[in-house]
């Protein structure tokens, strides 16, 4: 008679196990409208007069309180939200709108806290912006008070009341194009480095450093080397200017896939990105010898790099060109060429159409940097691989390494002209 009845007690214990994992089956589904996800990506996928939106499976907590959004692509209108929202938010909507529901929205810096109508909180993001959103709770008055940050520093907050439904990540697009890498799992106040990066000399030849261990001029990827999204990232604290317009590497270590990336790209460029992949950016990879220009298909350019190559990249400015106001330094003879359609993979080029840019200098005039055009030329062991013409971004092109593979080190001179 025990034996019949522990069996019938176990039948039931397995029955409830059972449905306690259908019930979390669907409690912890994400849900999305309109948009696609791809691993840690999202698009935008309607035709920008409906509403596209995101919800994350499981609920801001004690445990996980914070979360961040890049911004890969504004597209057409930059219109991307990020926010909180009950579990069953309606998806045709953007976050912040309806109520129980707050967010802070790209393309006007506005929050929207339950309201179609938004509030001016703080600035305008655009493509590489960072944007978070975290929790706190106060125990005393039962308030939440939701924060929101910009590139790791805080925005400002809203307090709202401690309601018994938990909220949930959100994000909203209303506009072809529009593009985001999605970090649920970001911590708030380990800016830039997520207990990764490690720095004990040089530092300040850095601005950003994420999934790298610098020592000296030495630089060590220390990601997971699992996945796209695992880039380590090294972007210089200056841009390169027409005093120094050239830096090299050296790969002392080719790691496991030598997925090393040396180039140029701009400031706050996307952490998770290799250099080259995303808009503002251009690079030589060593693993295939392919240039990468602001897309994640490459062009074949020049020779695969192993251990020992030394790599090189710069810029050729403009004669007229006056970023750093300073001298124009022209420590790496190259010949001034005619501007390519295409990538050139020649060591050197005829510079017989020279005229064509000192007519084009009192056009130029004025001009916004932005969209200024450039060349940019890459070497291998001190000799010319090839050059391509590019738009100058806002604010100048950075130095910027990428590595995604276990064991990868290089050794980096940012000023190997200087003398």
């Amino acid at each position: 008679m025990d034996d019949i009845n522990l069996h019938y007690r176990f039948l039931n214990w397995r029955r409830r196990i059972r449905e306690i994992r259908e019930v979390r089956a669907v409690r912890y589904r994400e849900r999305l409208k309109r948009m696609l996800r791809d691993g840690d990506l999202l698009r935008y996928h309607g035709n920008s007069d409906e509403v596209g939106c995101f919800v994350a499976a499981r609920p801001l907590s004690k445990r996980n309180r914070y979360f961040e959004v890049t911004i890969i692509d504004t597209g057409v209108r930059g219109m991307i939200a990020v926010g909180l929202v009950p579990q069953l938010y309606k998806l045709d909507h953007q976050p912040g709108w309806l109520p129980n529901s707050v967010a802070f929205h790209a393309d006007d810096g506005k929050l929207y806290n339950g309201n179609t109508v938004g509030q001016q909180f703080g600035p305008k993001c655009c493509r590489g912006d960072r944007i978070g959103c975290g929790i706190s709770l106060d125990p005393e008055d039962g308030q939440l008070t939701v924060f929101f940050t910009k590139n790791g520093a805080e925005v400002g907050s809203v307090d709202v009341p401690a309601s018994p439904d938990a909220l949930y990540p959100a994000v909203g697009m209303h506009s072809l194009g529009e593009e985001v890498l999605l970090d649920l799992n970001a911590e708030w106040g380990m800016e830039e480095d997520d207990g990764q990066m490690i720095v004990d000399s040089h530092e300040e030849d850095w601005g950003r450093l994420h999934d790298v261990k610098v020592t000296g001029t030495l630089l060590e990827y220390v990601g997971k080397g699992k996945s796209i999204v695992d880039v380590g990232l090294a972007q210089a604290r200056r841009p390169l200017n027409t005093r120094f317009h050239y830096y090299e590497l050296e790969i002392t270590d080719a790691g496991e896939k030598c997925y090393i990336a040396l180039g140029l790209a701009r400031r706050d460029y996307p952490k998770n990105r290799h250099p080259g992949w995303s808009r503002g950016s251009i690079a030589y990879h060593a693993d295939d010898g392919k240039l990468f220009h602001g897309s994640g298909v490459g062009d074949p350019f020049g020779p695969r790099c192993f251990e020992g190559d030394i790599i090189g990249c710069g810029i050729m400015f403009p004669r007229d060109f006056n970023l750093d106001a300073g001298e124009d330094v022209d420590d790496f003879d190259l010949d001034v060429v005619p501007k390519p359609s295409v990538v050139q993979n020649d060591l050197y080029a005829n510079n017989e159409e020279e005229e064509e840019e000192e007519e084009e200098e009192e056009e130029e005039e004025g001009e916004d940097l932005e969209g200024r055009k450039v060349m940019v030329f890459f070497t291998r062991n001190r000799k010319v691989v090839g050059r391509r013409e590019v738009a100058l971004p806002v604010g100048g092109f950075y130095p910027t390494i990428g590595m995604m593979s276990t064991g990868e080190k290089v050794r980096v001179d940012l000023h190997p002209l200087s003398g």
